[in-house]
């Protein structure tokens, strides 16, 4: 017998016939059938990770041992950099070089997804002693510069995407999402996004010359509590500016703290026999600060199918500021705070109030499901919390772009559509970086504080570390 929990069903499958009665069955028949015939074996349970991007870990008993695989699909909400298939390669030519990564066991046409193994660990520190920490994190840099300095002709040779002149490796990613996530799938005005790709656009991340294969979206692995296991999460890997993954895991650290980054950076410098380049490094972090809105700003505008609002948009207004934050820090600018409006009562309040605490008691079996329950009572906690302070924020908001266009806009969309049309009218210039700098600075914390209630996990901002720089010099 299999155990299946999928996202639309939990049930038993025998060999003598399917039990399951649901419209989505044929996946998780294509699933096991698939596994059964290319790994072997035969589907003990099937279990939906209950997250944002469809995956699914499968039990396989072969030879009298159990196997775990892991099958990992598209996204939904949000079309992926590079292709899924891109990522199968690009890991595949790192397993084939000996680097820590699960190998690949195929790709499944039905869905379309990769099939790779499951390796075992977690992917935080809670609850690690320190000292072990400490050497999951240096085992992790050690690894990741054996990936930095491998040959890239194999990957070049199995596809894997890269900038057309070794000059402009390090702008090929960013450039690449701004293309591929926000132009191709925005759906609405958005002037901070716009602002900020000007901003990196007069600031562009030098690589000098350097080319490597880079995981991109670096700080992802898993450990088993003493020793690094496997790189997972592999999606954005390709051949690009290698200080790309010296600035992308900085916004990781916030939640997943790896340690001081100048004595990280000071022995990944040992490894690879060269410095470095820390002007790069910030810049590079710079613009993958906006990552997120990139990303997902245009589910926050539209309605996306399948789409994670509540964790998209914790994402976007936290790693938003961090945008604000680090073109201060750059531009040595001191940025203004915005004050919290006190909190007030409207007329849908007790029916908000009401609708969250109903969510919240929900429990079903299902955890897909209880993770999109749990997905739906945040959103009531936002939506709490804006009838709280909404009306404030937002006349925060329009009284602060009436000082930046000189007229008040009678309506928020109308506030974003000229407030963009101002942003571009600025974009080859940017004399306006200095007032817009400081507006957005306020409009993200304020949009922050929407996230839900005052002292809550989904409003609260935790701090990437400061560059030694400018923290030295007091900017």
């Amino acid at each position: 017998m299999v155990t299946v929990v999928s996202e639309w069903v939990v049930g038993i499958n025998s060999r003598a016939g399917w039990t399951m009665m649901d419209e989505h069955e044929t996946v998780t028949r294509s699933i096991i059938g698939w596994i059964e015939r290319n790994v072997g074996g035969s589907v003990t349970s099937l279990i939906r990770q209950p997250r944002w991007r469809p995956t699914w870990f499968a039990d396989v008993e072969r030879d009298g041992e159990t196997i775990g695989v892991c099958v990992r699909g598209e996204r939904s909400d949000t079309v992926l950099t590079f292709a899924l298939a891109h990522e199968m390669r690009f890991q595949e030519v790192l397993h084939q070089h000996g680097i820590r990564v699960p190998g690949i066991l195929g790709w499944m046409d039905e869905l379309p997804a990769v099939v790779m193994e499951r390796v075992p660990g977690r992917p935080d520190f809670a609850g690690v002693d320190p000292a072990d920490r400490a050497t999951i994190v240096d085992e992790y840099f050690a690894e990741l510069a054996r990936v930095h300095t491998l040959p890239i002709e194999p990957f070049v040779e199995a596809g894997i995407e890269r900038a057309s002149t070794a000059d402009e490796s390090g702008w090929f990613g960013i450039a690449k999402m701004i293309d591929t996530l926000f132009r191709a799938q925005k759906l609405g005005p958005d002037p901070f996004c716009e602002w900020a790709i000007g901003w990196i656009e007069r600031h562009p991340p030098q690589s000098r010359g350097r080319e490597a294969a880079i995981v991109w979206d670096s700080g992802q692995f898993h450990h088993d509590g003493a020793h690094l296991v496997s790189l997972i999460d592999l999606e954005i890997g390709h051949i690009g500016d290698p200080m790309m993954d010296l600035a992308a895991l900085r916004m990781r650290d916030s939640v997943i703290p790896f340690g001081d980054f100048d004595d990280i950076y000071a022995r990944y410098e040992d490894r690879v026999g060269a410095p470095v380049d820390r002007e790069a490094i910030e810049l590079h972090h710079i613009a993958f600060t906006l990552s997120n809105e990139l990303s997902f700003g245009h589910t926050l505008r539209g309605l996306v199918p399948k789409s994670d609002y509540a964790t998209n948009m914790q994402w976007c207004n936290e790693t938003n500021i961090y945008v604000t934050e680090a073109i201060a820090d750059y531009m040595g600018i001191v940025l203004p705070e915005a004050e919290m409006p006190p909190a007030s009562a409207a007329r849908t309040s007790i029916a908000s109030a009401h609708l969250a605490q109903t969510l919240r008691g929900i429990r079903v079996d299902d955890p897909v499901q209880q993770y999109r329950l749990r997905g739906a009572f945040r959103v009531a906690q936002h939506l709490a919390r804006f009838d709280e302070i909404g009306a404030a924020v937002t006349d925060q908001d329009l009284d602060e772009v009436h000082q930046v266009l000189g007229h008040r806009p009678d309506t928020w969309l109308d506030a974003e559509a000229a407030l963009e049309q101002f942003v571009l009218t600025d974009r080859q210039t940017g004399r306006h970086d200095d007032v817009l700098l400081a507006f957005f600075h306020r409009r993200n914390l304020r949009a922050q504080m929407l996230n839900g209630p005052e002292g809550s996990a989904m409003a609260r901002h935790n701090p990437i570390q400061r560059f030694a720089r400018r923290q030295a010099s007091g900017s």
